[in-house]
């Protein structure tokens, strides 16, 4: 199988869990709808993108509410469903953690954001998230009935030899859940997901929660699907919106025999490799 259909849910996040989980319910069930193979959702989608809320709205995986639900939503419809990402507790460590299900509602992977967002634009935005954060520390690849899969998240993508890493792996998609803020998004967002496909000659999916202007953190929104020629496939703006999108992955082996940009490297002079 070559074409998949996936599902961006670009949702509005509250201050509500149950309402967020509600939204997350709705957008999954109407891409089911649609006949979707894929469903993705935003980073912190059951969570205000806050530090402090964090710490509030944070689950651990044993008990978590949130997985419960989309696990049961996978196995019920049939479908995987990429769980953007949540606040994610494990003794006395908080992660960003994105979780992957299969058709039969079973956790396939599991990735917490390995890059911290931590940054400071002078008279625009300043956000640490290493401030209640922990990192994670692994490359995530998961196999699926479409091939290998790439898993990052939002400030994940900034780092191309994590890109390169997951590619050398065979992933086909790489996925990328990220809320980029209305200073970053404009300027990188659609240059980033361009860059990271075309540099591996792979898709780039990415799915951000949609603006929320009452909210103290301002999304970007503007969820995203890039091909493996670096060319936008899909792209929303900054309002909810459920977006459904078939690829062929077939376009990865046709592109890559027409431009070998990974056969050319030069593995003698360097490489990349993971610790």
């Amino acid at each position: 199988m070559t074409k998949i259909k996936l599902a961006l849910c670009q949702m509005n996040v509250v201050d509500n869990k149950e309402e967020n989980l509600k939204k997350a319910t709705s957008m999954i069930k109407e891409s089911v709808k649609q006949e979707t193979d894929f469903i993705v959702l935003p980073e912190m989608f059951n969570c205000p993108y806050s530090n402090d809320k964090f710490i509030e709205y944070c689950e651990e995986e044993k008990t978590s509410r949130t997985i419960s639900k989309i696990s049961q939503l996978a196995h019920e419809n049939n479908v995987y469903i990429l769980a953007g990402s949540i606040p994610e507790k494990e003794n006395a460590n908080l992660y960003n953690t994105s979780y992957l299900f299969n058709r039969n509602g079973e956790i396939i992977a599991k990735h917490r954001k390995m890059h911290l967002f931590d940054i400071d634009v002078k008279g625009k935005i300043k956000f640490m998230e290493s401030d209640v954060l922990t990192a994670g520390d692994n490359v995530t690849i998961a196999d699926t009935e479409f091939g290998k899969i790439g898993i990052g998240i939002c400030y994940d993508i900034r780092f191309p030899e994590l890109a390169r890493l997951m590619a050398q792996k065979n992933a086909l998609i790489l996925f990328y859940p990220g809320a980029f803020n209305m200073t970053t998004g404009p300027a990188h967002w659609e240059l980033l997901f361009r860059s990271r496909a075309l540099d591996n000659q792979v898709f780039c999916v990415g799915v951000a929660p949609a603006l929320n202007e009452n909210a103290s953190y301002h999304s970007f929104g503007h969820s995203i699907i890039t091909n493996p020629w670096g060319e936008i496939v899909t792209e929303t703006d900054t309002k909810e919106e459920l977006v459904i999108t078939e690829i062929d992955l077939s376009e990865i082996k046709k592109i890559r025999e027409e431009l070998p940009l990974l056969k050319n490297k030069r593995e003698d002079l360097y490489e990349i490799i993971e610790k």
